[in-house]
């Protein structure tokens, strides 16, 4: 459950506040990257959560909700630089969107069978493969799974 909360002097204005009725979490942009800000004993939020916690951010950011789609070909044949780059663009979204999904259902089966990320995603790309499916698509079925529980998955992901 989210609710408001005084935030101190040290939260600036482009940073953003992640709230439950225990904790605030307090994310911003540093010389070294993102980071998910310290609990009260000032230690910092681990790199699981955090990881969680940016990719959530990342996908409301590109729009939530958005219909799965195939990956963009190459650019048309005598398409103009401008049309070339358009093309580029489109390709690179589409990666991080697929790259932010990846994480994301990393993040569910780590946490859902306590195992490392690397475990984890081993375990999506081994079951990706023996199915003849991108680990992309199987990575969207794995983060729909955490909130219907109507998603089927392989055997190999609804198990320990």
């Amino acid at each position: 459950m989210t609710g408001s909360v005084e935030l101190g002097d040290d939260v600036r204005s482009h940073d953003v506040a992640v709230t439950d009725t225990v904790d605030v979490e307090v994310v911003r942009r540093t010389p070294n990257g993102w980071r998910v800000g310290t609990d009260q004993n000032g230690h910092e939020t681990p790199d699981l959560v955090s990881a969680m916690v940016l990719a959530d951010l990342l996908t409301a950011e590109a729009g939530t909700g958005r219909p799965r789609t195939q990956a963009p070909g190459r650019a048309p044949e005598g398409a103009s630089e401008v049309e070339r780059l358009r093309h580029t663009i489109t390709q690179l979204e589409h990666a991080l969107h697929s790259r932010v999904v990846v994480e994301q259902a990393i993040g569910v089966l780590a946490e859902r069978h306590t195992m490392p990320p690397r475990e984890a995603f081993e375990r999506l790309r081994s079951s990706a493969r023996s199915r003849g499916r991108k680990v992309a698509e199987l990575a969207q079925d794995v983060v729909e799974s955490s909130t219907s529980p109507l998603t089927v998955l392989p055997d190999e992901l609804t198990t320990g």
